[in-house]
C-alpha cells in the first residue's frame, strides 16, 4: 500500500485586506474628531463668566484658551506616530479616555491656575486622539468610500468649529443645576462615555506595517518651534510685551531651522522623522497645507473677535452671540452634504468659487458692523453670515481631501499628523494676531472701528485664500 504524501496549502504574497470601516465606526471616529475642535471654539463666549467667578486677569484667561490650542499643536504629529507604532484604536480609545478625565478636571477645577493646568492636559489627551481619526480613514477605506468620509471629516471639522461656540452660550446661559461655565466642559464627559464604549466594538484596530521608533530630537524641535512663536503671541499683549516675549520670537527662526535641518538629516539617513520633509514633495499635500494656513488662521481669528465684540460691545448675553452664527453653521453643513457631488462634477475649482463666496458674506458683515452698532445681532449678521457659511464650506472639506489624497497608507498617521498640526497651530495662530489686533485697536479706535478694521484684515486673507487655491491639483486622486 502507498502513501500519499499532501504538501500543505501554498501561501500567496498577498497581504491581507485592510478592516473596513463601517457606518458605525465611521460615526465615532468622527464624534472623536468633533469634541477637540468644538472644545477649541466652546470657551469663546464663556470666557468673562470664568474670569467672573474664578476672579482670573486677562493674560491667565487668555491660557485658558492658549494652553489648550498649544499643547494640542505641540504634540499632534507625536500622537500619529504613536498611532502608527502602537495602534491607533488604542491610541484613539485612550486619547478619547484621558480627553473626558481632563474635561471633568476643568468642569472641577478650584481656581483659574488648576483650570490652565486642566486646559493643557486637555489639550494634549486631543493631540493623541485626533491623529488617529484621518490615519484610520486612511487605512481602512478606498475610492468613493474614502471622498465620502473624508467629505464627512471636513463638514465635521467645520461645523464643530461653529457649533462649539453656539453650544458654549447655550451652556453658560442654562445654567444646569447651578453649574454655569463649568457645564460647558462637563458636557464631554457623557459623550466620551459613549464613544469610548462604541469605539471598542466598531472601530478596528490598524497600524503602520513598518512603524519607526519616536523621532526624539524631531518631537522636541518640533515643540520648541511651535512654542516659541505661540507662546509669546498669545501671552505678549496681556503681559504687556515684557523681554521674553521678544526673545522667545528671535528664538523661533532658529528653532525652525534646526527642526528642518535634524529632519532632512535623518529622512536622507533612510529614517522616517517625526515630519519627513520627502512628504512635501507630494504637490497636493505641499499646496493643500499652504491654503489651509489662511483659511484656519482666518476662521479662528474672526470666531474670538466676534465673541468679544458682540458681548463685551453689543452688550449680548452668551445665548445671542453664539446664536448670532447659527446661520453660518446650518448654511456650512448643508452646503458640506452637497460638496462630494460638485467636487465630482467641477473638482477642485468649487475652492476658489467659496472662497469668493466667503469674502462677499465678510464683506456684508463688515457693512453691517460698520452701519447698525452697537446693535449687532442675528438679524444683521444673517445675510453674511449664511453666505460665508456657503463659502467655507465649499473649501475646507475639499481641502482636507486635497491634502491627505496621494498620502501613501503606511505613512497616514504621520500625513494626518502633519496636516492637523498645520490645522491646529494656525487656528491657534487665528486667536493670536487677529485677537491681538482686534484687542490693541479698540481703546484708541473703540469697538467697533477696531472689529471693522480686524475684518478688513481677515478680507485680505480670503484673498490670499483664493489666490493659492488656484494652484490646487484640478482632481482629488
Amino acid at each position: 500500500m502507498t502513501e500519499t504524501i499532501t504538501s500543505p496549502p501554498v501561501r500567496t504574497g498577498t497581504p491581507e485586506a485592510p478592516p473596513a470601516l463601517g457606518g458605525l465606526g465611521l460615526f465615532t471616529v468622527l464624534l472623536g474628531a468633533a469634541l477637540p475642535l468644538v472644545d477649541f471654539f466652546i470657551v469663546n463666549v464663556a470666557l468673562p463668566t470664568i474670569g467672573a467667578d474664578l476672579h482670573a486677569s486677562e493674560a491667565v484667561l487668555e491660557l485658558v484658551v492658549a494652553g489648550y490650542g498649544v499643547a494640542y499643536a505641540v504634540l499632534l504629529v507625536l500622537g500619529g506616530r504613536l498611532g502608527d507604532l502602537f495602534g491607533r484604536r488604542r491610541l484613539f480609545l485612550g486619547g478619547m479616555a484621558a480627553f473626558g478625565l481632563t474635561s471633568l478636571a476643568c468642569g472641577l477645577a478650584p481656581d483659574a491656575w488648576s483650570l490652565v493646568a486642566a486646559r493643557v492636559a486637555q489639550g494634549a489627551s486631543a493631540a493623541a486622539m485626533l491623529p488617529q481619526v484621518l490615519a484610520t480613514i486612511q487605512a481602512t477605506t478606498t475610492g468613493p468610500r474614502r471622498a465620502r468620509a473624508m467629505s464627512l471629516y471636513g463638514a465635521t471639522a467645520g461645523l464643530s468649529m461653529v457649533a462649539g461656540q453656539i453650544l458654549g452660550g447655550v451652556l453658560v446661559a442654562a445654567d444646569i443645576a447651578g453649574s454655569g461655565w463649568r457645564s460647558v466642559f462637563l458636557v464631554n464627559v457623557p459623550v466620551v462615555l459613549v464613544g469610548l464604549f462604541l469605539a471598542a466594538r466598531a472601530v478596528p484596530e490598524t497600524r503602520s506595517a513598518r512603524p519607526e521608533p519616536v523621532d526624539v530630537p524631531g518631537t522636541f524641535l518640533l515643540a520648541a518651534s511651535i512654542l516659541t512663536l505661540l507662546v509669546p503671541l498669545t501671552e505678549g499683549r496681556a503681559a504687556g510685551w515684557p523681554l521674553w516675549t521678544w526673545l522667545s520670537l528671535a528664538a523661533f527662526p532658529f528653532a525652525a531651522a534646526a527642526f528642518y535641518a535634524v529632519e532632512r538629516r535623518a529622512d536622507r539617513a533612510g529614517r522616517t522623522p517625526l515630519v519627513p520633509p520627502s512628504l512635501f514633495a507630494i504637490v497636493s499635500l505641499r499646496r493643500g497645507l499652504l491654503l489651509i494656513v489662511p483659511f484656519s488662521i482666518g476662521f479662528s481669528g474672526f470666531m474670538f473677535v466676534i465673541a468679544v465684540a458682540l458681548q463685551q460691545g453689543a452688550g449680548l448675553g452668551p445665548v445671542a452671540a453664539g446664536l448670532a452664527l447659527a446661520p453660518l453653521a446650518v448654511v456650512f453643513f448643508l452646503f458640506s452634504l452637497a460638496g462630494p457631488r460638485l467636487v465630482a462634477r467641477y473638482g477642485t475649482r468649487v475652492v476658489p468659487v467659496g472662497a469668493a463666496l466667503q469674502g462677499v458674506g465678510l464683506a456684508l458683515m463688515t457693512l453691517a458692523a460698520w452701519r447698525s452698532w452697537p446693535d449687532l445681532g442675528l438679524v444683521e449678521l444673517l445675510p453674511g453670515a449664511a453666505v460665508a457659511g456657503a463659502g467655507q464650506a465649499l473649501q475646507l472639506p475639499v481641502v482636507l481631501r486635497v491634502v491627505l489624497s496621494e498620502v501613501p497608507a503606511e505613512r497616514a498617521g504621520v500625513g494626518g499628523g502633519v496636516m492637523v498640526t498645520t490645522q491646529q497651530s494656525s487656528l491657534a495662530l487665528g486667536v493670536a494676531t487677529l485677537g491681538t489686533l482686534f484687542l490693541s485697536l479698540t481703546p484708541g479706535m473703540g469697538m467697533r472701528d477696531a472689529l471693522v478694521t480686524t475684518l478688513l484684515v481677515q478680507l485680505a486673507g480670503v484673498a490670499l485664500t483664493g489666490l493659492l487655491s488656484l494652484r490646487l491639483p484640478r482632481t482629488i486622486v
